[in-house]
């Protein structure tokens, strides 16, 4: 269950795509999404809502050869000092904080092993995250990082956010490891808001690490299926995950990485 005001844990998301029309038209086809346009001075940007409430931002790509991908931001309590610390930790600040219209302030960075997102911290009355729509069918409920090197992922996210980092033993003789990612003080068996899964370098798209986010859904087969006719692809069919529920690994059309599930009981 995602506690988005909570210091570490996620509090928004948003993707970059090279056609924002037809990003809408994929994500209304499989999770019911509808566009809602920021308005004539957000470049193109707009939010993705469910019954009304914002679940996921979208925007044009602006970086000459950037690819599409989610991008997921997390609650920090000093920007200034987030920034400093993923210097300090080997990370990259691509975007340095910058003033959100009076909101709040974001800042972007690529972590050590090349896993991208962002952070956020909201200024002194604002939501810090309250309007974000999650744990709902259409909506965010986990995060997930894929990476080749644990160890230094997990060092550098430690350092920065102070999550509780927990294993949890997989089925099978493959070489993944899974680690449940819960914000300081919370409880990993109840609290948890995402996962890091270790993988060989090989398995990952050009060796390097990156976020993907998971929407719940009521009915994992039918949006799976909604997924390929509408344009995306399957990296994994819809499998079900004892005590987890049903899951589907996807891309989208563009090739941005996400996964449903149909949580369990």
């Amino acid at each position: 269950m995602i506690s988005i005001d909570t210091p570490g844990a996620p509090c928004w998301l948003d993707i970059g795509s090279p056609d924002t029309a037809g990003s809408s038209d994929f994500y209304r086809a499989v999770l019911d999404w509808e566009f809602a346009s920021a308005g004539p001075d957000a470049g193109g940007y707009g939010v993705w809502k469910v019954g009304g409430e914002p679940v996921a931002g979208v925007g044009p790509l602006t970086d000459e050869g950037a690819t599409s991908g989610w991008i997921v931001y997390y609650n920090v309590p000093d920007i200034q000092e987030a920034t400093e610390t993923v210097r300090n930790g080997g990370g990259r600040v691509r975007v340095e904080p910058m003033d959100m219209m009076g909101q709040g302030h974001m800042a972007q960075y690529t972590d050590p092993t090349g896993g991208e997102f962002a952070v956020w911290q909201s200024a002194p009355g604002a939501s810090s995250g309250d309007d974000l729509r999650t744990d709902t069918p259409g909506a965010l409920t986990w995060v997930e990082l894929y990476t080749a090197d644990g160890a230094t992922a997990q060092r550098f996210y430690q350092q920065l956010f102070h999550w509780q980092i927990t294993d949890m033993p997989l089925p099978g003789d493959g070489p993944a490891t899974y680690h449940i990612l819960t914000a300081a003080g919370g409880n990993p068996e109840k609290d948890g808001h995402g996962g890091m899964m270790v993988m060989n370098a090989s398995d990952l798209p050009d060796g390097r690490a990156y976020w993907s986010p998971v929407f719940e859904t009521s009915d994992c087969d039918r949006d799976a299926a909604r997924v390929t006719a509408a344009g995306g692809t399957l990296q994994m069919e819809p499998t079900d995950m004892e005590g987890v529920g049903k899951v589907a690994s996807c891309r989208d059309p563009f090739g941005a990485s996400f996964s449903l599930i149909t949580p369990a009981g």
